[in-house]
């Protein structure tokens, strides 16, 4: 790891004198209303599985994961976390130039730069709610084998629909496109909007299990790439990547699809409810603006002269982990993003941060008279 990540839930706790289950942590991507009951209860029933070795290639939940696709077992891999896949594949694929259209999740850059890999960025433009503009992004692909485009995307929420990022990758052939899905789950139509079923020859398609399920501890992801990019990946593939338990958490998910649409349809629900109240609040008592979201976190821009650093210094000062957005490419200490945690926490949220924009707007207008 290069570095480019946010809070750190385990040094606010040290530093605070407290535990990391204190803190709300609202940095982190992840589903408020998971794990799932029923699968923590699967979990503990199968504890004895970490006493032995998992499967080395993973194939079972490789299997098990196609079946519930219906994609074809041989064009998907199972990983540590869609992480150890993003560092996995510039190295794999010997790619000369990439592109990450942005602003993106940082493991991008870093993946690019590990593998001595020159990386440039596209940044969409804040006038248009960070929305990708695909003909400029097809123009700067023009000039890498690799783009990384992450749908819903990290940190602004916006996602672009299917036929537009199909057109994209069949317009450049020769360019391989990493299409990240780890967050559309949490997008109001997921089944209508992924490529997973892309029969593109230079599409690959990232699948997290972490933020969905909320068990980003168990460190699932997958690729789906066709069987001529496959063939370069396998090679690069780890004995033993995807732990048991990981791998029996994988199994029950996958077996049992009727509750988990519930449970994800239930979360998708409760989100939109949730970003709504927040917007309208923030809209009406604030400055701050609140960027549309398809997903399970909101970008903000902060008031004029109010800065990331301080608000998350205040809001760490009341146990709240907030996403400082200073150190993503094409963003600055005037972003912050929040993670959606249920209602109360985010009221919580809410009425300290609409507190300080109050705070700080009286002392504005103090040093002005």
């Amino acid at each position: 790891m290069i570095g480019g990540h946010g809070g750190n839930i385990y040094r606010l706790a040290r530093q605070l004198g407290c535990r990391p289950a204190d803190i709300s942590d609202m940095s982190a991507n992840v589903n408020p209303m998971g794990p799932m009951p029923a699968l923590l209860d699967h979990l503990r029933d199968n504890i004895a599985a970490i006493a032995a070795l998992p499967q080395v290639t993973a194939d079972g939940i490789v299997e098990a994961f196609s079946r519930f696709y219906d994609i074809d077992p041989g064009q998907v891999m199972a990983g540590n976390g869609t992480t150890e896949l993003i560092y996995l594949i510039p190295r794999a694929l010997g790619s000369k130039r990439a592109l990450v259209v942005g602003p993106a999740y940082s493991d991008y850059r870093d993946s690019c730069a590990m593998n001595r890999i020159p990386c440039n960025h596209l940044i969409c433009r804040e006038a248009d709610d960070f929305l990708p503009d695909m003909e400029a992004i097809q123009k700067a692909a023009a000039a890498a084998d690799l783009v990384f485009f992450c749908n819903p995307n990290n940190p602004t929420g916006t996602l672009v629909a299917r036929p537009a990022v199909n057109a994209l990758c069949r317009s450049l052939p020769d360019t391989v496109f990493v299409v990240d899905e780890s967050y559309l789950p949490f997008a109001p139509l997921p089944a209508a909007a992924t490529m997973i079923a892309s029969d593109l020859p230079n599409v690959m398609v990232l699948n997290s299990m972490s933020k969905a399920f909320r068990i980003p501890g168990l460190r699932i992801g997958f690729v789906k790439a066709p069987t001529v990019l496959m063939e370069k990946l396998t090679p690069f593939s780890l004995p033993w990547s995807v732990n048991s338990l990981a791998q029996t958490a994988v199994g029950w998910l996958m077996a049992h699809p009727k509750p988990v649409g519930r449970f994800l349809s239930a979360t998708r629900s409760m989100m939109e409810t949730e970003k709504s109240r927040m917007e309208k609040w923030f809209h009406q008592k604030t400055g701050i603006r609140c960027f549309p979201s398809a997903t399970s976190f909101m970008l903000m821009r902060l008031p004029h002269d109010l800065d990331a650093s301080t608000v998350w210094r205040h809001m760490a000062d009341h146990r709240i982990l907030i996403r400082d957005c200073a150190n993503f490419t094409g963003l600055s200490d005037a972003f912050i993003r929040i993670s959606l945690k249920r209602e109360a926490a985010n009221r919580r949220a809410t009425d300290l941060l609409v507190q300080l924009c109050r705070d700080h707007a009286n002392q504005e207008g103090d040093h002005a008279t």
